[in-house]
């Protein structure tokens, strides 16, 4: 939304008044989807909860809803695992490719027909290699938050380690779809 006459630059009540406008067009929708029962901790998330914030170059942050609340990003790490990877060279493209999958995001069936090579970094096998790329440099999660507290000036975020023993506990695809990359030499790090 451009507002008139000011060209690209929007003011900050311009701000607040489209993320108002955006948290009135979906009020009707949130807690309608459904949350990652999949995962034990993920299971028993209110599901009702909406919150957006902008954050401008100079710091100012605009936000609407539950934008305070603490929240466990899951897969939207992914977008920030592969910044990190791409700031470090882009020799992950000769392990993952940059196209839609057409499939789910934890599906077996498209690496077996491109050789253990991922569509792309947002699906799990992808991300998976995102992080094996990641781990050439040190471990891969502290890297990952040092670059999330930096870039967000917020030194307190962290693994939640119920939902992280959560996730591990039901990973049986994930290790699969690694262990599959692995035997197409598609993995540099040991699968855990």
């Amino acid at each position: 939304m451009r507002p008139a006459g000011r060209g690209f630059y929007a003011t900050a009540v311009d701000r607040a008044a489209l993320l108002d406008r955006i948290s009135d067009d979906v009020a009707p929708e949130v807690g309608r989807g459904a949350v990652a029962d999949y995962i034990p901790a993920l299971a028993r998330i209110e599901p009702h909860r909406f919150g957006m914030a902008v954050a401008e170059v100079d710091g100012a942050l605009h936000g609407v809803g539950d934008w305070q609340r603490p929240f466990s990003v899951q897969s939207m790490s992914k977008v920030f695992t592969l910044a990190l990877v791409l700031s470090r060279g882009d020799g992950v493209w000769s392990r993952v490719g940059r196209e839609p999958s057409g499939d789910p995001f934890n599906s077996l069936v498209q690496l077996e027909h491109e050789d253990g090579i991922p569509r792309n970094p947002f699906i799990n096998a992808g991300a998976l290699v995102v992080t094996d790329e990641l781990a050439q440099y040190g471990d891969a999660v502290e890297a990952l938050l040092t670059f999330l507290r930096e870039e967000s000036g917020r030194p307190d975020i962290d693994v939640d380690p119920e939902v992280a023993a959560s996730e591990v506990g039901h990973a049986d695809r994930n290790r699969a779809l690694a262990y599959f990359m692995a035997s197409y030499g598609n993995m540099r790090h040991p699968v855990p």
